[in-house]
């Protein structure tokens, strides 16, 4: 059990360190300009968009997924279970945990005063390497939400809330469903301003600029 809990500190650390790499704000820097002091201030993939344009935007959607495959692959490289133990999902608990952990660095990342963004790509990345199947049905959901009504932030907060729902109707283990409720509440409680905005009728929809700040 000590080397068990061992590893988890070792994944949980490496995956923290790995999502702090904030690929928003590294990009931004690039092009001379601190993602967070524009538009939504959000250091993520939407808001460089609407910032930056596209190029901008292609190059945090590759940062931002690969840090949530290889968190996920890393982690399970390094919590090499044995068939002796016996837990359902904990062949993969190494990567889930590493994965969760690069969505928290994302978020609040180490080397940038812990201003993220909302680790959407960084939690859509780690959640199909979980499993792929239901990652692609959060990505139909996420896109038919978006595709009616255009917001982005909508499309987030459903697929998000659904993750844990349809894990369970679709049977995975125990484990799997305690992390995907991590990943949800995670993923909700970033876009707690875009729910106010929503409610008030100010966020803005795909294509349009940011209405207010926050």
């Amino acid at each position: 059990m000590g080397v068990l809990v061992l590893k988890l500190l070792i994944v949980i650390v490496i995956g923290y360190l790995l999502g702090s790499l904030n690929t928003s704000i590294i990009v931004g820097r690039l092009y001379g300009t601190d993602i967070r002091k524009h538009g939504s201030g959000n250091a993520g993939m939407t808001n460089t968009l609407r910032t930056l344009g596209k190029a901008a935007a292609v190059l945090v959607i590759i940062g931002d997924v690969l840090k949530g495959v290889l968190s996920y692959l890393i982690g399970n490289v390094v919590f090499n279970i044995k068939p002796e133990v016996v837990m359902h999902n904990i062949e993969n608990i190494g990567g889930m945990a590493a994965g969760i952990a690069a969505i928290a660095g994302h978020n609040w990342p180490v080397y940038f005063g812990f201003k993220g963004g909302k680790g959407i790509l960084t939690s859509i990345s780690v959640v199909m390497m979980m499993d792929w199947k239901l990652g692609l049905i959060l990505l139909g959901i996420f896109a038919i939400i978006v595709a009616v009504t255009r917001y982005v932030s909508l499309g987030s907060i459903i697929a998000s809330i659904a993750f844990p729902i349809t894990a369970y109707i679709k049977g995975n283990g125990l484990v799997f469903i305690v992390f995907s409720i991590i990943l949800a509440v995670l993923a909700v409680a970033r876009h707690n301003a875009n729910i106010k905005r929503l409610l008030n009728g100010t966020e803005a929809k795909l294509g349009e600029k940011k209405k207010v700040n926050g």
